[in-house]
């Protein structure tokens, strides 16, 4: 077996940054007390309580005074620079990261970005091996990780040696940073793997309480949502207020002090410092109040109360997602999971089915979401539709305004000016409101009450529903109120597709009498994997646009969208949901096709039968692509030819079998 030359490379390296005149630290040497105390507090390489000790450590600062830590690690075996996960990222198992140079910088580089205030670091990884005729190859990579690009490593493909790091090299070192943006499809695979993990997170943490024998009695579906939301929002930071640790929860048995309350008065402070309206707080509290009052939650058993090891897996697990910056539907994700393991209280009718992310994301592009968009929701569930249109809303105003005061204040008036959400179902309603303010919301535009009945006072442009399928007209009741008091704008509805065929009752032909159809689109049955098996489709309007009868729409079968979907309660969205078939391209088509753009594929053409362009008729019963499949009866010069020779074929068959003599007479 091939002996290390650890130190060998090591060395080689300080003494070229020593010539550099770059300074550096060794393992044990400190550098400061905010990236000294992140190493020792994030969890080691081995996965275990602190403890990290990089073998080089550097400290650039540029003349702006513009702080980049670099976090070095090195190695001395052939094959040891870096390892690739089967999705071509860097390997943060332990086994990587302990054995490998990049992987074991990279995750210096995340602690440090997690556990303190710096918002960029360098991680470079070293490695060296002896060659058969005794010389010593040299390896170096370094890879970029920000808070502005998630903690993703970048490759620094011109970082190939520390020549970069020099004092008047700086100024160039950070131009190329500052270039290194995530791309589209980088971001993309990044919330998906963040959905996925954190399903696997929650789906962890809720087990614990599943199999507990004395809590499994002791909260229902509802209850578990709502301590699984309690605990990430008293993890959260609030402004100028130390952090809650598992430390702070000292296991006291008193009902005036004890684990519990330190949470409740934690998550209290947390939602009047996001700005969350007294009267939406209230109704959090009162929810949250009976939970983390529970005795046998905060007594302690062997030392330890319910609460802080509940608190210290969320902390850990689920935590770290929250602060990032991807706008993930967090509590749809919490929903969809826990009510994998017992009934919705208010699911009696099916009507509970929260619509994925990669869908609501859909139906926002499609009705055209940007940032002077109003956005409306009249049946929210737990918010699901406003997160993806405030997340395309943020995005456009970001790349359209380039001073940043009027960037700020366009932020805040999208946030609390220009989503409104409505929902009348308790639970639901929390939880809504737990999304739009755990994504930096103050939720001061969510009302508590009927859509049917209240008095909607919001200029919208922009309506996303999947309605309950329960309601009149298959939720086609909703559509037409919001769309009758809409002057402009769009309104994209996922619905049961036999909605729109004469089973949508008085709603279709009502709707077409103010807005027109511009598309209807046929979705797949399995839309909802193992939730509802109902088939639906999208029904994109305009509004404030009477329908004409000679108006041309687009119908489009959409059940082949790319995705093969399964039904794994202990699965992840990396097992349940799989892009087999270029989904994500499917989806691009698809808007470019609905909004007459170009597109770069064909999947979805009059051509091969998947778009059909026709007519509908006013009684709104015509809706669905089937109504519009058109099916030629009258013979073709081929379909004769062809019948002639079966014919032929069969009588020649038929002649040869009798052995009949008369052939040829």
């Amino acid at each position: 077996m091939a002996k290390s030359v650890e130190e060998q490379v090591e060395d080689i390296f300080k003494e070229e940054l020593k010539k550099l005149k770059v300074k550096y630290f060794t393992k044990t040497e400190p550098i400061n007390p905010s990236i000294d105390n992140a190493l020792k507090k994030g969890p080691s390489k081995a996965n275990k309580d602190g403890g990290n000790f990089p073998d080089i450590k550097v400290f650039l600062e540029t003349q702006n005074q513009r702080p980049i830590p670099v976090m070095i690690e090195v190695k001395g075996l052939k094959n040891k620079l870096i390892k690739l996960d089967k999705s071509k990222n860097i390997d943060q198992s332990t086994a990587a990261v302990t054995g490998y140079a990049v992987n074991g910088a990279v995750h210096y580089a995340k602690v440090v970005l997690q556990h303190s205030d710096y918002e960029e670091v360098i991680a470079v990884g070293l490695n060296g091996y002896k060659k058969p005729d005794g010389s010593l190859e040299t390896e170096f990579q370094a890879f970029y990780l920000s808070r502005n690009n998630e903690l993703y490593p970048k490759l620094l493909d011109d970082v190939t040696d520390f020549s970069l790091f020099k004092e008047t090299n700086l100024e160039h070192l950070v131009d190329l940073l500052d270039k290194v943006n995530l791309s589209e499809e980088e971001l993309e695979k990044l919330k998906k793997e963040a959905e996925s993990s954190l399903e696997k997170s929650i789906q962890k943490i809720h087990q614990s309480l599943y199999d507990d024998v004395v809590l499994k009695p002791l909260l229902n579906t509802d209850q578990k949502l709502y301590l699984f939301c309690g605990l990430i929002m008293a993890a959260l930071p609030i402004k100028d207020v130390a952090n809650l640790t598992p430390a702070d929860l000292k296991g006291n048995k008193s009902a005036r002090n004890n684990d519990g309350l330190t949470l409740y008065t934690r998550i209290e402070e947390f939602l009047k410092d996001r700005g969350t309206p007294d009267e939406k707080r209230q109704i959090i509290l009162n929810l949250l109040g009976n939970i983390f009052s529970n005795e046998k939650l905060y007594k302690p058993v062997n030392g330890e109360s319910k609460f802080k090891t509940l608190f210290a897996q969320v902390l850990s697990d689920v935590i770290p997602y929250f602060n990032s910056r991807l706008h993930l539907d967090f509590t749809g994700k919490i929903f969809n999971k826990l009510s994998e393991w017992a009934n919705i209280s208010t699911d009696k009718l099916n009507d509970v089915v929260l619509t994925p992310r990669y869908v609501t994301n859909l139906m926002a592009r499609l009705a055209q979401t940007n940032k002077d968009s109003f956005v409306l929701d009249s049946a929210m569930g737990s918010a699901g539709f406003l997160v993806s249109a405030l997340e395309i809303m943020l995005q456009d105003a970001k790349d359209s305004i380039s001073d940043q005061e009027l960037l700020k204040e366009k932020i805040k008036k999208i946030k609390s000016e220009q989503i409104c959400g409505i929902e009348i179902l308790d639970t639901i309603f929390m939880l809504a409101v737990m999304n739009m303010v755990l994504v930096g919301d103050g939720s001061s535009n969510l009302q508590h009450s009927d859509s049917l009945t209240t008095t909607i006072d919001f200029p919208a442009t922009v309506f996303l529903l999947n309605p309950p399928y329960s309601a009149d007209g298959k939720g086609f009741n909703f559509v037409e109120k919001a769309l009758s008091k809409m002057q402009k704008g769009f309104a994209c509805v996922l619905i049961q597709e036999n909605a729109g065929a004469g089973n949508g009752g008085i709603y279709p032909a009502k709707i077409l009498e103010k807005s027109s159809l511009i598309a209807s689109i046929k979705m797949p049955l399995d839309l909802f994997s193992g939730k509802a098996s109902v088939q639906t489709a999208i029904y994109l309007f305009e509004a404030g646009k009477p329908h004409n009868a000679d108006n041309l729409v687009t119908f489009i079968d959409f059940t082949e969208d790319g995705y093969t979907r399964m039904n794994r309660k202990k699965s992840g969205q990396d097992v349940n949901l799989r892009d087999t078939d270029d989904a994500k391209g499917r989806y691009v088509e698809l808007v470019a096709r609905v909004l007459n753009r170009k597109t770069s594929t064909d999947y979805y053409t009059e051509a091969n039968g998947k778009l059909i362009k026709d007519t509908i008729s006013l009684a709104g019963n015509d809706w669905t692509f089937s109504q519009h499949v058109k099916i030629d009866n009258k013979p073709s010069l081929e379909d004769f030819k062809q019948a002639v020779k079966d014919y032929l074929s069969w009588k020649v068959s038929e002649i040869i079998q009798r052995g009949d003599s008369s052939l040829g007479k």
